[in-house]
């Protein structure tokens, strides 16, 4: 738009300037230069989209009487992902909120309870996994905390954010602000021999996140919240405009933008995958108080996560210009902003929105019926011996761990030397029936307490 010469970019829109094409030019020009033509206003005619509503998913309605232009983007012009529909898989949300809970009604509800803390866990475990890292134990459990704050407070402002990566980081490498007050460039890579770096990923130059940053939080209340400004000009009412983003969409679009945005020195994925637990908790998606296990699914499908990323990061790595030095810092030598203004994110959310439609129809009722299964073999456990919880669960542990029998070696651990032969065979036999079904329902590592 810079490059447009204003006086004749003035005449062919003062030669129409009612038409919807010149009246989309005429906003955008304003929009992006921040120079207002030499145009009176608009005093008639019916307001037009910016975005064809039927081609794009489009937010609700910002109205600027100057062009008579409804600016629908998700965002606005600083900053507005773009979702395409026909790339998106036809998805009835209502049909799956209802089949999510008509499922946890089919289970007592002691055992929802235990399932919401066990589904807790594995989520973070998962989380943690995809990200090829071990959390200390106390790490683990402040993640389980804040996953259970999802639904109860909002992570969609700079404090919370910053909050949230300085409770789930070590604190040396936490931030204070976006990484922009350190001048940290990121990038993601890996290291195919000494002083040979592959780049997959870099993000916005560090004196260009903080606009950046501004525009994702105004886009994610924007498709998240029921109270919008509807007229530009007149911003001292609020109006009560239905955001209209579908939840899923609003999801993958909030956790797939923040991601490539990567403000953070450290643990951006992770707080990515959280706030797609956090906008289908705002949102009321699923029964109060459950997590839908969707790292899950994504440890059992990493080449589509990973297209899910590169969907976005390929063709920007083809346009960003850089330079590593001996330590392996990067520079990012040209104007990359507007590469990160308007991510196409429409196979990101379509693979999201499969991702979750696989949690609630496999996933999720595979992990309630290994609950079932669990309950089943500890019962059975019951009527050969008492064993204390902790050295029950340990015995069920060690017998998945090696094909449903204890091993030589782990039956003379201090837990088990006071079982007899018998004992230990037919305990053995019970996991390994009970393990036979569970096993066929879930890959889960994880033990549910009791």
């Amino acid at each position: 738009m810079q490059k447009i010469d204003r006086d004749e970019l003035t005449a062919y829109i003062r030669a129409k300037p009612t038409g919807r094409n010149t009246r989309t030019l005429w906003f955008l020009s304003e929009g992006f230069t921040k120079e207002r033509l030499d145009l009176p206003d608009l005093k008639q005619g019916n307001y037009v989209d910016l975005l064809d509503s039927e081609i794009y998913v489009s937010g609700a309605p910002l109205k600027f009487k100057r062009q008579r232009i409804n600016a629908n983007l998700l965002g606005t012009l600083y900053f507005s992902p773009m979702v395409r529909w026909k790339g998106l898989p036809n998805c009835d949300e209502d049909a799956m909120k209802e089949r999510c809970s008509s499922l946890i009604g089919e289970y007592p509800p002691e055992l929802f309870a235990r399932a919401i803390r066990y589904l807790y866990a594995k989520e973070s475990k998962s989380s943690h996994e995809i990200e090829r890292e071990t959390p200390t134990q106390r790490r683990a459990e402040t993640f389980i905390a804040l996953l259970e704050q999802a639904w109860h407070r909002t992570f969609l402002t700079k404090e919370a954010l910053v909050e949230l990566q300085q409770a789930i980081v070590d604190p040396r490498y936490a931030n204070r602000d976006w990484r922009s007050e350190t001048g940290e460039q990121i990038y993601v890579g890996e290291t195919l021999a000494p002083d040979v770096e592959r780049v997959h990923f870099a993000g916005p130059k560090p004196e260009d996140l903080s606009e950046l940053m501004k525009g994702f939080l105004v886009m994610a209340e924007k498709i998240t919240d029921d109270v919008w400004w509807a007229d530009s000009e007149n911003r001292d009412e609020l109006i009560r405009f239905p955001a209209k983003v579908p939840t899923l969409v609003a999801a993958a679009v909030i956790s797939f933008a923040f991601n490539f945005l990567h403000p953070f020195s450290d643990g951006n994925g992770r707080i990515h995958r959280f706030l797609l637990h956090h906008v289908l908790a705002h949102n009321h998606f699923g029964p109060g108080g459950i997590i839908l296990p969707v790292s899950a699914v994504i440890l059992n499908r990493p080449r589509e996560y990973d297209h899910a990323l590169e969907s976005f990061s390929k063709p920007l790595m083809e346009r960003v210009e850089y330079t590593l030095d001996d330590r392996m810092r990067m520079t990012v030598t040209n104007d990359t902003a507007d590469f990160y203004r308007y991510i196409d994110l429409t196979e990101a959310t379509r693979i999201t929105i499969d991702f979750i439609r696989e949690t609630i129809e496999t996933e999720l009722p595979a992990e309630l019926r290994f609950l079932t299964a669990y309950d089943e073999i500890r019962r059975e456990m019951r009527d050969v011996v008492e064993l204390p919880d902790r050295i029950a669960d340990l015995f069920v542990k060690l017998c998945r761990q090696n094909g449903g029998t204890l091993s030589k070696r782990k039956r003379e651990l201090p837990e088990f030397t006071r079982l007899t032969e018998s004992e230990i065979s037919a305990i053995e036999g019970i996991v390994k029936n009970g393990l036979g079904f569970a096993e066929s329902i879930t890959g889960s590592e994880e033990l549910p307490s009791h």
